[in-house]
């Protein structure tokens, strides 16, 4: 058997400066051989000049050598990463390709590169959840950091936002995982039996318990519980709700013997809890118990840059890809405000792809409502929108977005960019290629 060759590793930050300190040394002792035998030979002043010259000469060579084999690897990996078909490239770019400095190039290759990783991350971790704007990255983040500990979690979030989908993701990527997952939607449940189903009753507890049954609870003993719209959860069922989280114990309905259980509490609501606690329809002491980990879903009008991920998603579920979104229908789409979030979007869709017959979504098939609650410019534009190219009509919703953007990030562009999920300087590329008037928008937030 051969033996294996041991590998040591240098850090740059050690190999680098010592180079540059070995160089300088070497001429240092060099020069003071030369200055040494010029006294002695009394040679011309003009060949300490050469002497110098031939030390800045080699030196700058060597630098650029050293420079060159440490540069080398990462030209190959910026020019490869640029020649694949996923790059992100705008029009401007294109026009204009080349960066301000290297320095600068690097940087916003390497930029692109991360968020494209973080994207396909998103859809291998997350196939459920589809979205790839910056906040939802930041939600995935939240979930992969929360979901192998056992601490509480409250997901929040107005209605149609995929809490749901949050719960079980962090189901998922738990160290629970292929244990028991029971949901439970407290207001789907008649108030004098949500504590019959969250902690089981015995026989003749009331009237019409013919047998014992077995609550939510003991059911998820080892796994997790997902409590949704627990917001909706009565008073004295808060009380014992509170118990179990902090003892890991309670009672059936009419018993009286205590049981413990082994749970992991994910609990969800569309309601904002701190009013009321303050005005006293939600127990202070169990919302500080639930809230250990909160996680804040964003409405869809918020990230509307994942609207024509998620509308080629349902349509490609629903219609198996027959079924397509115009440009002009994806325009009002973007424009809408989504009071009901993706859930709305879904069915909206469902909805014109069975009243399609051309196999095309047009604005005439989305529902009346979202129609009349988009902006007028934007229906107004959609006959003269037919004689357009396809980049005048992306370039009229990226425009939409990024003005959105920068509304409500104050004219900030470094906030605007971070909403949209790209570099500052991408943003101000497309700024200045849209014709976007950025002190107007400024002017407006401040009246």
């Amino acid at each position: 058997m051969t033996k294996k060759r041991k590998q040591f590793q240098i850090s740059l930050y050690i190999i680098i400066p010592f180079i540059s300190s070995g160089v300088a040394l070497l001429w240092v002792l060099l020069t003071d051989r030369v200055i040494t035998s010029m006294r002695s030979s009394y040679e011309s002043p003009w060949t300490f000049f050469g002497w110098e010259v031939a030390v800045f000469v080699m030196t700058y060579l060597l630098s650029l050598l050293v420079t060159w084999l440490m540069l080398e690897p990462v030209s190959k990996f910026i020019k490869q990463a640029e020649s694949m078909p996923v790059y992100p490239r705008t029009p401007s770019e294109k026009e204009d390709p080349k960066p301000l400095d290297n320095i600068a190039h690097y940087s916003k290759v390497f930029e692109q590169v991360a968020s494209i990783l973080s994207k396909v991350e998103a859809r291998e971790l997350f196939p459920g959840m589809i979205g790839q704007s910056m906040v939802m990255r930041g939600i995935f983040t939240q979930i992969l950091k929360v979901a192998r500990t056992d601490s509480t979690v409250l997901i929040s979030g107005e209605s149609g936002t995929g809490k749901e989908l949050v719960a079980a993701s962090l189901y998922e990527h738990s160290f629970r995982r292929g244990k028991p997952f029971i949901k439970l939607n407290c207001v789907a449940i008649p108030e004098g039996l949500l504590e019959s189903e969250l902690f089981g009753h015995e026989k003749g507890a009331f009237t019409g318990a013919t047998a014992q049954k077995i609550g939510k609870f003991e059911l998820a003993d080892g796994g997790t519980i997902f409590l949704d719209e627990i917001g909706d959860m009565p008073l004295a069922t808060q009380a014992k709700l509170l118990r179990v989280l902090q003892e890991k114990e309670f009672e059936r309905v009419g018993g009286s013997q205590t049981i413990r259980v082994d749970v992991r509490f994910i609990a969800a609501t569309n309601k904002n809890l701190i009013e009321m606690v303050k005005q006293g329809t939600f127990r202070e002491d169990l919302y500080y118990r639930l809230n250990v980990f909160a996680v804040s879903l964003p409405a869809l009008r918020e990230r509307k840059e994942d609207i024509p991920l998620l509308a080629a998603h349902f349509l490609e579920r629903m219609a198996g890809g027959q079924v397509k979104l115009t440009a002009e229908a994806l325009q009002v789409l973007t424009a809408y405000a989504w009071p009901g979030n993706v859930r709305e979007l879904q069915n909206t869709l469902e909805r014109a792809a069975v009243l399609t017959d051309s196999g095309a979504i047009e604005p005439q098939l989305l529902a009346l409502q979202i129609s009349s609650d988009v902006p007028p410019q934007v229906l107004q534009n959609q006959d003269s929108a037919l004689a357009r190219s396809i980049d005048e009509r992306l370039d009229e919703v990226e425009r939409g977005l990024i003005i959105e953007a920068l509304s409500r990030s104050g004219g900030v562009q470094v906030k605007a960019a971070e909403i949209l999920g790209i570099n500052q300087r991408s943003l101000w590329h497309r700024i200045k290629k849209l014709g976007i008037d950025v002190d107007s928008l400024k002017h407006q937030q401040k009246m």
